[in-house]
């Protein structure tokens, strides 16, 4: 909760500081005469007007997700290696209380789901085995949600980025309209660079957060997927007719 909330105070920062400085950019730029002293950011931001500003803020927020995905949604914060061996110590030495404990008060994913199987020991090991899919299914849904918010601004950037050509081309017609013939070339290159502007923002903002939104899915199913082997694999000794614990070698890379 704390990094959330360090990632979204960080984020606000960033677009304020980004507003405020669009300000002061703006300012100069209008006081300039001569249109050959255009600046790249006069053309690639201020030309695109508000438009442009809302997909850079959401280029700051898909920047913000990445970095707290990045942080939350890695192997030693699911299937972290010490906690893990720790918990099959404790199972096998048949300190299943001591297990309990440890396991309700680990914060990952493998605390979560072998408290959940733990808990329904006495009540067989069939109970066991739904307890730990349906906590699988569970802490899985809450990252696969977590991280739906790229693959919606990756999905909404591109309609924004449209929205702001047909604003561009609205402009430029309406422009031929009023004007009953066709504008300077100056004019015209106002009007259609409005639309290409916005359009280029609102690519740059969706591929990244397309292809980051790709890279985290897939990780949570890797991840997932090596939790249930090794749940399966440290609480066999409930199976019927067992013996102790598989040994379990959880990957210790920091992906």
């Amino acid at each position: 909760m704390l990094l959330r909330i360090s990632c979204l105070t960080f984020m606000i920062t960033l677009v304020l500081l980004f507003v405020t400085g669009t300000t002061a950019w703006a300012q100069p730029a209008a006081g300039e005469a001569s249109s050959s002293d255009l600046k790249w950011f006069d053309f690639f931001v201020l030309k695109g007007g508000y438009i442009t500003l809302v997909l850079i803020a959401l280029s700051v927020v898909t920047i913000a997700l990445t970095v707290e995905h990045a942080l939350s949604i890695r192997r030693m914060t699911i299937v972290p290696a010490e906690p893990t061996e720790k918990i099959k110590g404790l199972i096998d030495k048949k300190k299943y209380v001591e297990a309990v404990k440890f396991t309700a008060e680990e914060p990952s994913m493998m605390g979560y789901v072998l408290n959940a199987g733990l808990i329904e020991a006495p009540n067989g090991y069939a109970t066991m085995e739904r307890a730990i899919q349906e906590s699988l299914d569970d802490r899985s849904s809450r990252l696969f949600r977590k991280i739906e918010y790229l693959n919606v601004i990756g999905n909404v950037s591109p309609m924004i980025g449209l929205f702001g050509t047909v604003y561009g081309m609205i402009l430029l017609f309406a422009r031929i309209h009023r004007q009953n013939a066709f504008p300077p070339p100056q004019e015209v290159a106002n009007d259609i660079s409005v639309a290409l502007i916005t359009t280029f923002w609102g690519l740059a903002v969706a591929i990244p957060a397309l292809s980051v939104f790709a890279i985290f899915r897939n990780r949570i199913d890797v991840l997932t997927a090596e939790c249930a082997i090794v749940t399966e694999r440290l609480l066999s000794v409930f199976k019927p007719g067992a013996g102790a614990s598989q040994p379990v070698t959880p990957r210790h890379g920091k992906g």
